[in-house]
């Protein structure tokens, strides 16, 4: 279990982030459509995981934005924005915001919290995901791991970006 906060509050997850030079968990999330999507639709491609508990958050919905910015759009790297919110909030948002780069995915249904460790076990954002970043290579090797600390904190865009080089 990993530690992390709410405005100074101690909470725990379900687990602890893949390790750099691990190899991620096989996952299977929703699309906005609901439909299945797992790794395999990325084979080739490095994938930025972009974790988080609400896309209806001010920093949860800035992280999809500068992701969408500064990494998404490229041949070479897919970045999937992942939280426990139903695809229909994905979809709204994405519309909203006319950001069309990223790949919206849904825990609804799914291991994944458990697998990668993010489940928040505790307090009034219980059963989210903590917000956390991975970058993984082709192969799903882990190039870079950063569980945010303080969940109102926005994570290191410069360390993640810095992975995908």
């Amino acid at each position: 279990m990993a530690s992390i906060t709410l405005k100074g509050n101690p909470f725990s997850t379900s687990g602890d982030l893949p390790a750099v030079g691990s190899k991620a968990p096989a996952f299977d999330l929703r699309t906005v459509g609901h439909a299945q999507e797992d790794g395999s639709s990325f084979a080739g491609r490095k994938l930025v995981l972009n974790i988080f508990p609400s896309i209806d958050t001010g920093i949860c919905a800035q992280s999809v934005r500068t992701f969408n910015q500064h990494a998404a759009g490229r041949d070479d790297v897919a970045v999937l924005c992942i939280s426990a919110d139903l695809p229909f909030a994905h979809a709204r948002f994405c519309g909203a915001e006319g950001i069309e780069n990223v790949h919206s995915l849904s825990t609804f249904d799914s291991t994944f919290r458990e697998d990668f460790g993010v489940k928040i076990l505790g307090g009034p954002l219980r059963g989210c995901c903590a917000r956390s970043v991975l970058v993984l290579d082709p192969d799903g090797t882990v190039l870079h791991a950063e569980l945010v600390p303080e969940i109102v904190q926005e994570p290191d865009y410069a360390a993640a970006l810095a992975a995908l080089t």
